[in-house]
């Protein structure tokens, strides 16, 4: 019987242990048993993880059909076609930014048509024209972005206050046990880690993404801008021709 009532507690002690050790091996665990500041930290950062990826595909797929659209329009527009069948055909909703920009440059040149008392100011209105068009077409695909740039900047520093918090209550609960041992401490310490990896996780591919995304945005607004220079020349051309 002595044998028995003495190896009771052990068992316990056992049972205990493996239970913390699930515990702490367990993700759901650990965030289940966070404190609510940590908690806060862990949500916000994965429904702005979700939500940079949503805006990152849709970026992504948005320039893909952007470039392939600017392709096919020049292709029509430098086909040597007449512009006013070109303009007919596109009628009074552009698909596209650069199908917009020489929609604009179209509409201005025939509200002045021929009577213009000048080929230089409707050069200068049909120059203007374009240049709003390809501002407001870029910031239409810019749009988002800066949430991007923002989450990138700030998830890291974001999932570091959740760190602190975490340590935090991790002493906290030290100093309240009066315990040292790794079963107080570890709890606290894992949730504080769990909140940093998931602001790495959420920064990491903001700014990756941030990067690529705003290179190919350049390069296809250098695009519009050398569309609008090229078709401005044209525009001079056949108005000295007229003139």
């Amino acid at each position: 019987m002595p044998t028995s009532s003495t190896s009771l507690p052990d068992l316990n002690g056992i049972a205990i242990a493996a239970e913390t050790v699930t515990h702490n091996l367990s993700i759901w665990g650990l965030f289940m048993s966070a404190d609510p500041v940590v908690k806060l930290v862990m949500i916000g950062l994965l429904f702005a993880s979700f939500w940079s990826w949503a805006i990152i595909f849709n970026k992504a797929m948005r320039i893909k059909t952007l470039f392939s659209t600017a392709a096919q329009f020049e292709d029509s527009f430098w086909s040597g076609g007449s512009l006013d069948v070109l303009y007919e055909r596109m009628g009074n909703r552009p698909r596209d930014p650069m199908s917009a920009v020489f929609a604009a440059a179209m509409r201005e040149w025939k509200r002045m048509g021929t009577n213009a008392r000048s080929s230089i100011t409707l050069q200068e209105r049909i120059e203007r024209a374009m240049h709003v068009t390809v501002t407001r077409e870029m910031d239409k695909l810019d749009r988002h972005m800066g949430f991007l740039a923002s989450l990138g900047s700030t998830a890291t520093f974001v999932g570091l206050f959740g760190t602190v918090w975490g340590i935090m209550n991790s002493f906290i609960a030290i100093s309240s046990s009066q315990n040292t041992s790794l079963a107080v401490v570890a709890p606290g310490i894992a949730e504080a880690l769990i909140a940093t990896a998931i602001g790495l996780v959420a920064a990491i591919p903001a700014v990756v993404a941030y990067q690529k995304l705003s290179l190919e945005l350049n390069r296809y607004a250098n695009r519009l801008d050398s569309f609008a220079s090229e078709f401005g020349t044209i525009i001079s051309r056949q108005l000295e021709e007229s003139h």
